[in-house]
């Protein structure tokens, strides 16, 4: 049972932690941490006991509905056990960086042990009713994390985050209910390899991607990300693009490519071309950027177009580059949240010109700005560059058209040139009257940050740390598409 433990021991301490009296918030606080803490180590322990070459691993099984044939099923490979590490490791990360909140303590740990739960679940579960409980219930807390710990415009913002989300899983579930009818079954393992009619595979893929498109988010389903980013405490901004996105592409990984393969390969050139608006649109939108905040969140927009892109190519190096750029993504665009996080509880401010000159005034937080941010725009020897490379790679010996390859490879250079230019304004830039005599990072900030950027240059140094994991399960979808 060590996955439904991975799973549920955060909802019993968030259960716990909402039942903790206002007064002793700092019960709360441990709570949360040791909770989130022991999960890392329980996730751990399955990565080290994973073998790379076995497949689905872990499995639990057991009748939950059988007049429907829903089952309780769980299990892990090599596509689900990097986004679990991620999920149990931000989630720390979140609940250590929140040690400060003292609005409503006990209720906001309680709702980052609950969103833990549902992003665990979504990247363990098997059965297609479990998945999408897992689904929706990450819905809940992240609403409640920015309309109540949020910015001004937290209530625009949670409901906007909301309405669109909803919007997609309706498509979702209305995918779900056609295979169920059609196949008899809600297992996702026993779907594969059935040779389901081409026409409706069609139709069904076209009900997943609104489903998944809107959580990656794909342009022009992207609008709710910046808002939800902006209003979002430091955390909750953490956990989004850390987690909540790669939701998305994990759900075209896990569920059309190798359910509905021939669809995959219709649907490849219209999913090519959006990819490749994503990534230099995106960028475009950061350059126009003046808040910190707002310019990491659609740099997300852009990378998750990667993703996109090595998605669409269904090629061994391009899904491998797309499950690399997904976990790169995750840690150095989580450090870039928190980073900006620790300026702004300094300066109170994230405007991009009264932040200017942190490099003279705290040179650790200057540095590992600029150390996350080269990260992010694919420098060679960090986590960025893995993923962009293969990707690229995997479009180019794909048949999906070289025009939309080209431009993604643009997206590249535009990377680059925004986030050079918001390195040389912040932090190299001249002293700002907000950045005068702050102080510079606490220890507990710097350990918050060791992990991410550990991962950052061990993934970037030795791809095989990441791509061993992924490479096995990544095979056995390129072989699904060739057949189909």
């Amino acid at each position: 049972m060590l996955l439904s433990a991975i799973v549920f021991l955060p909802l019993i301490g968030a259960i716990v932690a909402a039942l903790v009296p206002k007064d002793r918030a700092g019960i709360a606080r441990w709570l949360a941490t040791v909770v989130t803490a022991v999960d890392v180590v329980l996730v751990i322990f399955v990565v080290l006991r994973f073998d790379v070459g076995a497949g689905m691993q872990f499995v639990e099984r057991a009748v939950w509905v059988p007049q429907l044939g829903i089952s309780y099923h769980l299990g892990v490979d090599g596509i689900s056990i990097t986004m679990l590490l991620l999920s149990a490791l931000l989630s720390l990360i979140a609940v250590v960086a929140s040690w400060k909140m003292d609005t409503k303590p006990t209720t906001y740990f309680a709702m980052l042990l609950l969103l833990e739960v549902g992003m665990n679940g979504v990247f363990l579960a098997l059965d297609f009713v479990l998945f999408y409980v897992f689904w929706e219930l990450v819905l809940v807390p992240m609403y409640f994390l920015i309309g109540t710990w949020g910015g001004p415009r937290k209530e625009y913002a949670s409901i906007k985050f909301f309405l669109y989300t909803l919007f997609g899983s309706v498509f979702m579930l209305v995918g779900i209910i056609a295979l169920y009818l059609q196949t008899g079954t809600f297992d996702m393992t026993a779907m594969i390899g059935l040779g389901l009619p081409a026409t409706f595979q069609w139709w069904v893929f076209a009900a997943f991607f609104l489903g998944f498109a809107v959580k990656v988010p794909i342009v022009p389903l992207h609008t709710w990300l910046p808002d939800a980013h902006v209003e979002a405490p430091t955390a909750a901004s953490v956990l989004l693009a850390g987690i909540l996105l790669k939701m998305g592409t994990y759900g075209f990984i896990r569920i059309a490519l190798p359910i509905l393969p021939h669809a995959a390969k219709q649907w490849a050139p219209f999913i090519t071309a959006l990819a490749a608006i994503s990534i230099v649109y995106g960028a475009a939108l950061a350059f126009a950027q003046t808040d910190l905040k707002k310019l990491v969140a659609y740099s997300s927009v852009s990378h998750m177009g990667f993703v996109m892109l090595g998605i669409a190519s269904g090629t061994v190096e391009g899904l491998n580059g797309a499950l690399a750029v997904m976990f790169s993504h995750g840690v150095v665009t989580g450090m870039l949240f928190l980073i900006v996080g620790m300026v702004y509880d300094r300066t109170h401010t994230r405007m991009i010109e009264d932040v200017s000159g942190l490099s003279s005034q705290v040179p650790v937080a200057g540095g590992l700005l600029a150390f996350a941010s080269f990260a992010s725009l694919g420098l060679p020897g960090l986590s960025g560059f893995v993923g962009e490379f293969l990707t690229l790679l995997g479009a180019w010996k794909s048949t999906v058209p070289a025009g939309w390859v080209v431009l993604a490879a643009v997206g590249v250079l535009l990377a680059a040139a925004y986030t050079l230019w918001m390195v040389q304004r912040v932090v190299l830039g001249t002293p700002s009257h907000a950045v005068a005599d702050i102080p510079d990072l606490s220890v507990r900030e710097i350990a918050i940050l060791v992990p991410l950027v550990a991962l950052t240059l061990t993934v970037g140094l030795y791809w095989n740390s990441l791509l061993r994991f992924t490479d096995p399960a990544v095979a056995r979808i390129v072989a699904l598409l060739a057949g189909a």
